[in-house]
């Protein structure tokens, strides 16, 4: 039996919603935001263990939320479509919460704590000065 349009056009925009439904993944796209986040970074700004991260970090990849690149050691996670952050600020808005509540998380900034090159200060040689 094929299925129904209705059914099936449900079962399409319901895969990126169960990917992101844990609260933990939430935080892991606000704190990525319209930038890009390293684990490390991630470590630093949710306080997590590096494993439980990369476990939320692989499932956000297969289902297709999330693109990453590579420099040196370090990988490099950012959102395949900004616009997800429109549907998490819409949903806190569902939930009694404002806008600003989300839109003042979404990482915008470095941490200085983090050893990524992002957030780590560059050093300039003596011999340059």
């Amino acid at each position: 039996m094929k299925k129904q349009p209705l059914i099936e056009l449900s079962e399409k925009i319901s895969a990126p919603l169960a990917a992101i439904a844990s609260p933990q993944r939430i935080a892991i796209l606000i704190a990525i935001g319209t930038g890009e986040a390293c684990v490390c970074h991630l470590e630093t700004a949710l306080g997590w263990r590096q494993a439980y991260i990369s476990q939320h970090l692989m499932s956000l990849r297969k289902a297709d939320i999330l693109l990453d690149r590579r420099e040196g050691r370090y990988v490099f996670y950012r959102l395949k479509d900004a616009s997800l952050l429109d549907l998490i600020t819409a949903t806190a808005r569902l939930s009694g919460l404002s806008a600003e509540s989300v839109s003042t998380l979404i990482n915008t900034q470095f941490h200085p704590s983090c050893e990524c090159p992002q957030c780590s200060p560059v050093l300039i040689p003596a011999s340059s000065l």
